[in-house]
């Protein structure tokens, strides 16, 4: 399977493109995992967009955040695979290619992401360390995960 991947900061993104990325973000942050939270939290407009398109629809996507928009450090957040991808290491990918983003951009920061408690391990596997305890987060269990570069 091709998959099309496009990186675009928030005013180079179409409205088709952006409605897409709400669609899945709330698919699976809202009603899958039952997560009630303000998806739009207006770090979208100061974020590099990463989308993969394969058969003609969004299927994985995720944000890459300056330093100083949600840590100290710069960021990944809303990392989400559309459920009919999932099981073929596109979120790998994903996430490589999202530290290479911040890399690029951003290469003095270390990269820290809230992840979901559960992927932890999968978050260690690509080089992030576990930071303090796991707290709550829209009613899921998270992990502050860090990526340094120094």
């Amino acid at each position: 399977m091709d998959h099309v991947w496009r990186t675009a900061p928030f005013d180079a993104l179409s409205t088709l493109e952006l409605y897409a990325i709400m669609r899945l973000r709330m698919q699976v942050f809202v009603v899958e995992q039952q997560s009630i939270y303000l998806d739009l939290d207006n770090k979208d407009l100061q974020a590099l967009h990463i989308l993969c398109h394969a058969q003609g629809r969004l299927c994985a996507y995720q944000r890459c955040l300056p330093p100083g928009v949600s840590y100290d450090q710069s960021s990944l957040g809303r990392i989400v695979v559309h459920p009919a991808f999932r099981g073929a290491q596109l979120g790998r990918d994903l996430v490589e290619r999202g530290i290479a983003c911040n890399r690029e951009h951003w290469p003095d920061a270390d990269i820290c992401i809230s992840a979901q408690a559960h992927l932890q391990g999968f978050y260690s596997s690509l080089g992030f360390v576990a930071q303090g305890d796991e707290y709550q987060e829209d009613g899921i269990a998270h992990r502050k995960m860090l990526l340094r570069f120094q």
